[in-house]
């Protein structure tokens, strides 16, 4: 199907400038200019139309963002009508003003009760950079100065700025000047490729046991705080085993180490509850956030704080010498305290909780869960991934697994769809305002993607 449209210019205009003035984000940016990107001009709902008229259904919701969908008339007139009133103001110079009040008002309404303070950003990235200087700066406050190592995980992703780069686990970025001192990595729970003879329950409990091996080897008195996704999201939508979690908690808690959850895409309801971790039952110290807060409509993120974290920088701490420009931007926050009163007002995150995630799960499982191509099905909620393998009873992966994935993307935005590939595996978050008619067509679109690759490698 195909929408009219007029565009301002032809496609390759567009192309041509693009690639003048553009280095685009993890493309290799001269084989991206001969090729020419697509041209995204309209969103509504679920989908996006390019240029040139095609329709794509978004099962990617955008880059894990835009949880209430494209063209939401109340998120603009909220922007609209807060640059009106007052477009910008800052958080420095002893001021605040009514729009972040009133975000934080509802967004503390809606987190566990242990948690109490945010320090406003304007992505995740950011959100990640303030959180080593603010977990550094409690533990000088508590006279450990010593104490300021982070420990993430192998293919963990944090951003992409210098010090998120260094707290993810992506050794291609770090290749790349990012890589910072003080910062440590262990092995990510990915169960299907490293499990070996173990069950997913001894491998999860295993590979939690590696944080407790790096503290001793470090030295708790050197270790500030353990930072991970609840699930994996660009490293490839990877689900830890159920033993994980747990155990990650008693030894954060044995050796006084913060535990700190990156939420930027599991945060907002992706799970079908407000934060991830409420679905993986553990309680993190810090809450990274952005991507949901907004819906994407417009940049924001933030760090938040436990109780236990903010009495002491509040009470204890004097001048804390951190700030941002937008922190706490009045249109930014406008936008959030909208999306997040949509959310929970419109009952989307019980919906996808009680309805729309149980049945995209059920879907996923039917259709592939006797496929040639697929090993292996993971997700909860509006999250899911797809594990390619050569061969499902040994779990053996495709050697080049990635080029597999990749042409299976690719096949996917000529069916007019968009999902994601990392490493061996397909990933699909869509917006969570799907309705099980979209959720069909995300299926079986997902489908005959996996079923023309399958035909390319001689599988069906």
């Amino acid at each position: 199907m195909t929408v009219p449209n007029t565009p301002n210019r032809q496609t390759q205009d567009y192309q041509a400038l693009d690639a003048a003035h553009h280095i685009h984000a993890f493309v290799d940016q001269k084989e991206l200019n001969a090729e020419g990107p697509r041209v995204m001009v309209r969103g509504e709902g679920l989908y996006l139309w390019d240029n040139d008229g095609n329709r794509y259904l978004d099962g990617m919701s955008g880059l894990w963002c835009t949880n209430l969908g494209y063209g939401r008339k109340d998120l603009v007139a909220a922007a609209s009508k807060q640059m009106e009133q007052l477009s910008y103001y800052n958080m420095f110079f002893h001021t605040t003003h009514p729009a972040v009040v009133e975000l934080s008002e509802t967004l503390f309404s809606l987190l566990p009760a242990h948690y109490s303070h945010a320090i406003y950003t304007n992505s995740g990235s950011e959100a990640n950079e303030v959180l080593i200087r603010t977990v550094r700066r409690y533990w000088q406050i508590l006279g450990k100065p010593q104490k300021k190592v982070m420990i993430g995980r192998w293919n963990g992703y944090h951003g992409s700025t210098l010090a998120s780069t260094a707290l993810g686990g992506m050794k291609f970025m770090h290749e790349m000047g990012g890589m910072l001192p003080d910062i440590e990595h262990i092995d990510e729970p990915y169960w299907y490729a490293n499990g070996g003879e173990l069950t997913p329950a001894e491998f999860g409990r295993r590979c939690a046991l590696q944080l407790e091996e790096k503290i001793l080897e470090l030295g708790a008195d050197n270790v500030a705080g353990f930072i991970a996704e609840p699930f994996q999201g660009a490293g490839g939508m990877i689900f830890p085993p159920e033993s994980y979690w747990p155990e990650i908690q008693r030894i954060c808690r044995q050796y006084d180490v913060l535990l700190c959850a990156d939420e930027v895409i599991g945060g907002f309801g992706r799970t079908g509850e407000w934060f991830a971790h409420e679905h993986f039952g553990f309680q993190p110290d810090t809450l990274s956030i952005a991507k949901g807060l907004t819906s994407g409509y417009i940049p924001m993120g933030g760090l938040v704080l436990s109780k236990r974290i903010a009495d002491v920088l509040v009470e204890q701490g004097g001048v804390f010498a951190h700030g941002l420009t937008y922190s706490g931007h009045p249109v930014a926050a406008a936008v959030a305290l909208a999306n997040i009163k949509a959310l929970r007002d419109e009952g989307i995150v019980s919906q996808v909780k009680a309805e729309t995630g149980p049945y995209l799960q059920e879907c996923l499982r039917e259709v592939f869960g006797n496929h040639p191509l697929v090993g292996d099905i993971q997700g909860t909620g509006l999250v899911a991934a797809l594990q390619f393998a050569e061969d499902k009873s040994s779990r053996k992966r495709f050697a080049n697994e990635s080029d597999i994935a990749w042409r299976c993307r690719t096949i996917g935005f000529e069916e007019g769809l968009i999902i994601r590939s990392t490493q061996g595996r397909m990933i699909m978050a869509p917006a969570l305002v799907a309705g099980r008619t979209q959720l069909d067509e995300l299926v079986e679109k997902t489908k005959r993607a996996v079923d023309r690759t399958a035909m390319e490698l001689g599988l069906l």
